[in-house]
């Protein structure tokens, strides 16, 4: 499975430590839009999976324990139709692709972040189911929400 299914459109989710809203995304996308997208993601670093996005996903039906946490550098197939980060860090820091992947930004709030205030276990998992809902708003709207990007030469 290491290689693409040419029919399906190349997507590389791009966050700073692919632990927690690239996976989400990840995960959503493959549950979602599988028939249609190519779904990967990655970080710049690599932070582990988050047992609270893990935790927050399966509550929504979706299991992403198994996904793991990598470096855009571990990637067998570098060549992405599209690559959409999704933290202003990773934007910044985003990695040139090769093939002329289009690059796109949709920010989402840093769960991990938000929940630091929380007061209880809890509290502290809404920042994740929110991100989460999010998150599988705009994967419904794939491909059509990157279709009027046009791709750079």
């Amino acid at each position: 499975m290491s290689h693409h299914d040419a029919n399906k459109l190349k997507v590389l989710f791009l966050c700073t430590g692919n632990s927690c809203r690239s996976q989400m995304a990840e995960g959503w996308t493959r549950t979602l839009k599988g028939d249609v997208i190519d779904a990967r993601s990655a970080g710049i670093e690599t932070h582990g999976l988050n047992p609270s996005a893990v935790r927050v996903m399966a509550e929504a039906g979706v299991d992403i324990s198994g996904q793991r946490s990598k470096k855009v550098d571990d990637l067998d197939d570098p060549d992405f139709d599209y690559v959409i980060t999704v933290c202003g860090h990773a934007h910044e820091t985003c990695p040139v692709f090769p093939g002329g992947a289009r690059v796109v930004h949709v920010g989402f709030d840093d769960p991990p972040k938000l929940a630091e205030q929380a007061a209880d276990e809890e509290e502290a998992l809404e920042p994740y189911r929110r991100v989460r809902d999010e998150i599988r708003r705009f994967v419904e709207r794939l491909p059509a929400a990157l279709t009027g990007i046009k791709r750079s030469p």
